[in-house]
């Protein structure tokens, strides 16, 4: 199997090549420049791994949520080589990739909150949990205000993404001794959703590139000023 995955939903530009199980990646903090540096990255990319795009199985994509922005141009990335070069898509979710990547760092991760900061005073939230079957939804992905995530049972959760940096000391007052570690550093990689794209493409799952589409959680971009003003 040989697929191309690809996150702009953050600050950061991930990419990375499956290639039979060959990995090639590409992850550099972008900021606001992910449509300037994304195609001469894949390009570089593919040449580096001597593949043409027309050579992959199909295209895999940080769908959300995230930066409105950075999910329109990972959407329309994907959907538009996948055009091209007559590949189907996966869309994954950011949320579920941070939960991938930290059971990736630490084996012992089988109950994960990601959390992005979502800015606004809120974060993008789910709770996941690692099964013999794979990740099981234990909370789905919602947009909370830090203080208002909702409660869960058990022990052992770890906490990874920026809505741990940004609001760590609410989120560790919210959960307090359930949680075993936190990744605040870790953002969605498109390791990680290519991992986890893996097995739908090799199931046939993959969807027609016109089906590709972000995953919105929030419905408005921005707030307006007198609403900045009451958080």
């Amino acid at each position: 199997m040989k697929i191309l995955a690809l996150d702009t939903s953050t600050e950061y530009l991930s990419l990375a090549l499956w290639l039979d199980g060959q990995i090639l990646t590409y992850d550099v903090l972008a900021g606001q420049s992910h449509s300037q540096l994304i195609l001469p990255a894949l390009r570089a990319l593919l040449n580096q791994a001597e593949i043409s795009l027309q050579a992959l199985d199909g295209i895999a994509f940080g769908a959300g949520p995230g930066s409105f922005t950075g999910l329109r141009i990972a959407c329309g990335i994907a959907q538009g080589l996948a055009f091209g070069a007559n590949l189907p898509v996966i869309r994954v979710s950011t949320l579920l990739a941070l939960a991938h990547a930290a059971h990736a760092k630490d084996v012992a991760s089988q109950h994960v909150i990601a959390c992005l900061d979502a800015r606004m005073g809120e974060v993008y939230f789910a709770a996941y949990e690692k099964t013999a079957s794979g990740w099981h939804e234990a909370l789905p992905a919602a947009l909370y205000k830090p203080e208002a995530v909702p409660p869960l049972s058990g022990q052992g959760w770890v906490g990874i993404g920026s809505g741990w940096a940004t609001y760590g000391n609410i989120l560790q007052s919210v959960y307090a001794d359930q949680l075993d570690l936190t990744l605040p550093d870790e953002h969605p990689g498109a390791l990680s959703i290519a991992e986890l794209a893996l097995p739908l493409f090799a199931a046939g799952q993959g969807r027609p590139a016109a089906e590709a589409a972000p995953i919105y959680i929030r419905n408005k971009v921005a707030l307006k000023m007198s609403e900045r003003n009451t958080l």
